[in-house]
């Protein structure tokens, strides 16, 4: 199972993703865009896809704004 993570307009939500195959950052923006409605289509263009393994071994995908500080 793979959670993905979109904070969009200063709200935070996990979503479950079951799926078999890889996701591009791509494929993220699109489901992101398929799940939030009112977002245009290129609402993710410049968001940034971070991807991390949980101490049990499910995939977690941040879906999230750029941030002026930090690396």
């Amino acid at each position: 199972m793979t959670t993905l993570n979109i904070t969009y307009n200063g709200l935070s939500t996990d979503v479950p993703l079951e799926r078999e195959t890889l996701l591009t950052d791509a494929d993220v923006r699109r489901i992101a865009v398929e799940l939030l409605a009112p977002a245009q289509t290129d609402s993710f263009q410049h968001y940034v896809v971070d991807r991390f393994r949980a101490p049990g071994g499910e995939e977690r995908i941040y879906l999230r704004p750029k941030v002026p500080f930090g690396a």
